[in-house]
This record gives structure tokens, sequence and C-alpha cells, in this order.
């Protein structure tokens, strides 16, 4: 297990090195000039070529490169220009804010697909079969922030039911004592019932904006999975020994149908990590995603590669727990390998 941990990681190394050249040239092929957006509209062109001397654009790429992978080797991501503070600092304060939002949607999107998908398995062109093409049709055909702004007018505009989509608290109250920097695990923590209940609704509409999402390929998978793994004849000979019918669902058809739902499952968290962006924009969620999107837009380099590379890391912990998860699941992956 430790050589097959070993190998990945370093097999991820050719891949981040790239990510961190193509990030950093895409960067500096984007239209404006950040030393003139800092300079202001009032700068002279003096002005400006000091702003850009003191960022170190007046220096040739190769240079930037290099001084910008001798800094990543260091841990430093460089200075937020439209924060006035490190990078890294701001991705750590941020980056739990968009990880409990992601693994929350992943959390409900897999607590209803993977029954759907069974229970339309079980019931072939059944109504809930239909159902569940239903769901998983409107699921992928919707984009993200159409359905987060329809969530947010029926259900906070028309309805009352959800809170308004102002971030992750209510502003009259004050954040729990930072452990863990999700806001409900930390509430909890703290032995503040109240403050995680508040938490927790303020989550509901963006939950749901990319849960709906990710739900429909889980839900898809399951069920198409689960149709081969029933038809097999080890499942027939498992009703004929007189097991019943929870049993030869979950311990022998569910468990032989889980490799590729959960490869699915690592496809849709990527999508999740991708798709936060727009949502955290659309809910004033303050994650590492609008964070990025903030700085794009004034043309700050550093926020940007340190959020590319960030996800990028992410991206790759995830495919190596998913490699694991093989070998939990089916022990003959490990054989294979």
């Amino acid at each position: 297990m430790a050589m097959l941990i070993a190998k990945r990681l370093l097999g991820a190394l050719p891949n981040l090195f790239g990510i961190v050249l193509i990030t950093f040239l895409l960067t500096r092929a984007l239209p404006g000039d950040p030393a003139a957006f800092f300079a202001g509209p009032a700068g002279t062109q003096e002005a400006v070529e000091q702003v850009r001397e003191k960022l170190g654009l007046n220096r040739t790429l190769p240079e930037q490169f290099w001084i910008y992978v001798r800094d990543l080797a260091r841990g430093d991501f460089g200075q937020a220009l439209s924060t006035g503070q490190p990078v890294r600092q701001e991705l750590l304060a941020r980056l739990p804010a968009s990880l409990e939002l992601v693994l929350a949607s992943l959390l409900f999107a897999v607590s209803i697909a993977i029954p759907l998908g069974i229970l339309a398995a079980r019931h072939p062109d059944s109504w809930i079969d239909h159902a569940c093409r239903l769901v998983t049709t409107a699921g992928v055909s919707l984009p993200t922030f159409f359905t987060g702004l329809l969530l947010t007018y029926v259900l906070y505009f028309l309805l009352g039911w959800a809170l308004s989509p102002i971030g992750r608290l209510d502003p009259y109250l004050t954040a729990p004592p930072t452990v863990t920097g999700f806001y409900t695990v930390d509430s909890l923590l703290a032995g503040d019932a109240k403050l995680f209940v508040a938490s927790a609704k303020q989550m509901i509409l963006p939950v749901l904006t990319l849960g709906i999402f990710v739900l429909a390929p889980i839900a898809r998978m399951t069920r198409a999975s689960m149709l081969s793994v029933l038809s097999a004849d080890f499942i027939r000979t498992a009703r004929a020994s007189g097991l019943s019918t929870p049993t030869v669902l979950v311990r022998y058809a569910l468990r032989n149908a889980l490799l590729p739902v959960v490869t699915t499952m690592g496809m849709v968290f990527s999508f999740l990590l991708g798709m936060s962006v727009i949502v955290e924009k659309v809910f004033a969620w303050p994650g590492v995603g609008s964070f990025a999107l903030e700085a794009l837009v004034a043309s700050d380099y550093a926020p940007v590669q340190g959020f590319v590379l960030t996800m990028a890391v992410l991206y790759t912990m995830l495919n190596l727990v998913i490699d694991l998860l093989y070998v939990v699941i089916d022990p003959r992956v490990r054989l294979a390998s």
C-alpha cells in the first residue's frame, strides 16, 4: 500500500509541473495589464512602469517563471495584489468554505442517487425507474447558475423557506472558533447548536444547486451497474439459496457494482470543484473560487495561479483516494496492479 501511494505521488509530479507551466503562460496571455490596473485610471506612464518593475513584469517570461517556481519551492504563492495579503494565507482561510460546500453537496447527491439507482435497477421500467430517468435528465440539462437562481427565486423569494444567499452565516451571528474551518463542524465542537442550525440552513441553496447537478451521473451509473450485476449468475444463486432481498442487493450486488460508481463519484467531485466557482459567486460564498474569480477580473496573476495549483493538488489526492478505495472494495484490484 505504501509503495502504491509513493508511485501515485511520484507520477503526479510531472502533471503538477505541467499545470504550473500552462497556468503561468495562460495568465500572462490574458488581456489587460495588471500594472495599469493597480496604478489606477489617473496613473501616469511613469507610475505604471514603476508598478510593473515592482511586480517583476518587466522581466522576460523565463525569468518570471524561474522566480515563480523558486518561490513555489519555498511554499510562497506570491502576494494577492487585490487584497494585499499572501496568496497562501488567503487560500488557507478560504479553502475550508469551498470544501465544506463541495463535500456537503457530494454527501447530499450520494445519499439520494445511490438508493434511487438501486431502486430503479430493482424495478426496471416502473414508475421509480422513469422518475430516476427524469431526475438524471433534468440534472444534467440545467446549468448550475440557472438552477441556483431558480432555487433562490422559488425557495427564498416566493416561499420564504430558505435564508437569504448572503454567504456562510448571517451577519448578526459570530463565526465559531476555528478548528477545522467548517462552520457546521466547528459549531458542534463548540457546543453551539443554534450556530450549527444557522450555518446548515445557510448551505441549503448552494448545496441543492451543486447536488442536483452531480446527482444525475451518480444515479445513472448506479442504475446501469446494478442492472448488469443483478443479471449475473452469482446473484441468481444467492436468491436461490434463500437469502433475503436486502442481503442480495446490498452485500452481493451493490459491492460488486461499486467500482464504476466510485469512479463516477471521483469525476463528479472534480466537477464540483470547478462548478463551485460559479455557485460561490451566485450565493456570495467566501471560498477560493470567488477569490480566484475576483483576482482574474483584476488581472491579478498570483491568486489565479495559486487557485489552479491548489485544485490540481486536490484532484491528485482525490485520484489517490479512489485508487485506495478500489483496493478496499475489491481485493482483486491489488493483485491486478
